[in-house]
């Protein structure tokens, strides 16, 4: 069994693919020990209550320095064993402590086709934003494994979505997410779970 850790900064719409991927069957061979948030009072930890799954917040703004806040962050994921750690809307350079111990066992989910519109800077609307600017006809979705680069880490899986005339940055990350996101991370999931990859 994939013993799995979700990090979460916010709605946790990809949380809650997962969880319901797994619940359903479509994700196989993996259980949710723990979600992490960065923030408190957000949505994607009632989602984890609500499932059952053990969630805790570690704050940066809870610690006196970031040296402090990373070391806070590994233990934390140290509790839970995990096989595998799950960017879903994480919004926190992974530290490079956690990174090491943890290389080759952590996948994020960005919201275009690497290595377009990614890296430094690139994140949440911001993405569709710049790739609206850009003119762009197709967008999409990858998970990627996470290195100590941004966004630079070996691809698992993209998935394609059509640009539409009349979108805007929220509407194009709407249809992003539905077509793209919370298909193909569940699916990642469970090729690692499953040993497909």
């Amino acid at each position: 069994m994939l013993r799995v850790v979700v990090l979460v900064s916010g709605g946790g719409t990809n949380l809650q693919a997962i969880i319901d991927k797994v619940k359903d069957g479509t994700v196989t061979n993996t259980e949710i020990v723990g979600v992490i948030s960065n923030n408190y009072g957000v949505k994607s930890l009632e989602r984890a209550d609500k499932a059952g799954i053990k969630n805790e917040v570690v704050a940066p703004k809870d610690y006196p320095d970031r040296a402090a806040f990373n070391r806070a962050l590994l233990n934390a994921l140290d509790s839970y064993n995990p096989d595998l750690i799950v960017l879903a809307g994480f919004l926190v350079v992974i530290p490079d402590i956690v990174i090491k111990k943890y290389e080759g066992k952590i996948i994020n989910i960005h919201p275009s086709l690497i290595p377009s519109f990614c890296g430094t800077g690139y994140y949440g609307l911001r993405v569709h934003k710049a790739a609206l600017e850009r003119g762009v006809k197709i967008s999409g979705a990858t998970v990627h494994f996470v290195d100590a680069g941004t966004d630079t880490g070996p691809i698992i899986l993209q998935k394609a979505v059509e640009v539409l005339p009349d979108d805007t940055p929220e509407i194009l990350q709407r249809r992003i997410m539905e077509q793209a996101e919370w298909v193909i991370l569940p699916q990642a999931i469970d090729m690692i779970a499953n040993n497909r990859l």
